[in-house]
């Protein structure tokens, strides 16, 4: 049956010569498909003689490793192959997981319903070469699989279960828990303290302005920013019936900083803690644009200029979430203040505090916490502590694997925490110098955006107990 078209050809219908050539078209998309599942298959296949291999990390297939042959996770281990989790353990040839399981004596194949090579999987870290194994990653499903810019931690959020064991050896820990709001008092200085600054500034030159703005200026809202995170976490007024003060008092600390964020930062924030290294959840971890374009020294520095930019968008297509009133109210008393500001003293004092927030939370020396806290110094270590000086201005955002441990006990109280329990956190690496973590970022070429330490935490197989 042929159908005149307006362009003067006929168009085919029902002819078995073009069904024949849609089921022709129709095999080779699905041969395509396959082939392409038994490539991931391979490549999976591939991992268990690669880290984890003879002298890999952990499992039996860490024979000279750290948890070799007789090790916790070795042949005879708990989850070796006569072991819970072996060959015909519970996970075992049959089992939800694969050939050997999650924890099981060999790798992983499509033989199972969860792809994953170890319960526990270290990877050492590797850059991508080439714009194109990025682009085929980001455009096959996003898979987590393939993720070659990463090192990918499949033991779900580590501080939950570290939580756990260390209020279980110090219970009295739970007496550090609850509210300090004597914040209130560094806080409001600061804010007075930029105030000040912004009327002495009004008549300035413009590279004082800027000099200014990186210096002071810039510590002083990086100051109120780490407050805003405090205060984010319910830390200033508890989580009662006085807990809308915690937001009163965070826009209160928003206003020097010349953009309104403190809403939306604690809307977010409460994601990286609930799914620390998720990489569609978590949006700290940058995206792998972000690990492709910027992984050579000078690049890294532009990174780092446009981290505030970069840390600010990156919500809103990795992981949106609905506007609240609360935000609402954010950004109108923010704007308000900045139009206050603008009356009162002119153009040069707003400047001023916008430029002290996108310059201190840029490439600046308090800066280093953002880096030094996730970011893979450590391989296999998901946070890391910093212990110096300059947790007095930043209200002791370094001590960041005892907040991530305990996010309920106030900035004031983090340092006994440590104290109580000097074997969990005076016995794995940590940082002495935010100057320091940013040279190593920039130089060092294993460091980089993709150097994020990501873990998948496997909700569904907890859920079932496997």
């Amino acid at each position: 049956m042929f159908i005149p078209c307006r362009n003067g050809h006929f168009f085919v219908i029902d002819d078995p010569l073009a069904r024949k050539s849609r089921m022709f078209v129709s095999s080779v998309f699905t041969l395509i498909i396959k082939l392409r599942i038994f490539k991931m298959a391979t490549k999976l296949n591939g991992y268990s003689n690669g880290v984890n291999g003879v002298n890999g990390i952990h499992g039996v297939n860490g024979v000279n490793g750290v948890k070799g042959v007789n090790g916790v996770k070795g042949v005879n281990g708990v989850k070796g192959v006569n072991g819970v989790k072996g060959v015909n353990g519970v996970k075992g040839v049959n089992g939800v997981n694969g050939v050997n399981g999650i924890n099981g004596h060999a790798k992983t194949t499509m033989n199972g319903n969860h792809q994953s090579s170890h319960g526990e999987k270290h990877r050492v870290l590797k850059i991508p070469d080439e714009p194109f194994k990025w682009f085929n990653s980001f455009l096959t499903l996003k898979t987590k699989i393939e993720k070659d810019d990463d090192e990918w931690m499949y033991t779900g959020e580590p501080h939950t279960g570290r939580r756990q064991e260390i209020l279980d050896k110090h219970p009295e820990i739970k007496g550090l828990m609850g509210s300090d709001p004597w914040i209130v008092v560094p806080t409001t200085l600061s804010v007075i303290a930029q105030f000040i600054l912004c009327w002495l500034l009004q008549d300035a030159s413009w590279p004082l302005i800027f000099f200014m703005a990186y210096t002071i200026g810039g510590t002083f809202n990086h100051s109120l920013g780490s407050a805003i995170h405090e205060i984010g976490h319910n830390l200033a007024f508890g989580h009662g019936r006085l807990s809308w003060l915690n937001r009163v008092l965070s826009l209160w600390c928003n206003l020097p900083l010349g953009v309104p964020m403190a809403i939306t930062y604690k809307k977010y924030h409460a994601d990286h803690h609930r799914y620390l290294g998720e990489e569609y959840q978590d949006v700290d971890i940058p995206t792998r644009l972000e690990s492709w374009l910027f992984k050579r020294p000078i690049t890294k520095i532009i990174w780092l200029i446009l981290h505030p930019i970069l840390h600010s968008i990156r919500p809103f297509y990795k992981s949106p979430k609905p506007l609240s009133g609360w935000e609402i109210i954010n950004t109108i008393v923010q704007f308000a203040y900045d139009l206050l500001i603008f009356q009162l003293f002119g153009i040069k004092p707003v400047v001023y505090m916008v430029a002290g927030t996108l310059l201190a939370l840029g490439l600046h020396p308090l800066a280093g916490h953002f880096i030094s806290e996730h970011y893979l110094f450590t391989v296999g270590q998901a946070t890391h502590s910093y212990y110096g000086p300059l947790n007095f201005i930043l209200y002791n955002v370094g001590y960041h694997n005892e907040h991530h441990d305990f996010p309920y006990i106030p900035y004031t109280r983090l340092a006994e925490l440590k104290r109580m329990a000097p074997e969990y956190y005076d016995t794995i690496p940590y940082h002495s110098s935010w100057i320091k973590v940013v040279w190593d970022f920039i130089f060092d070429y294993n460091m980089g955006p993709h150097a994020h330490g990501v873990g998948y935490v496997k909700n569904e197989l907890k859920a079932k107990g496997l």
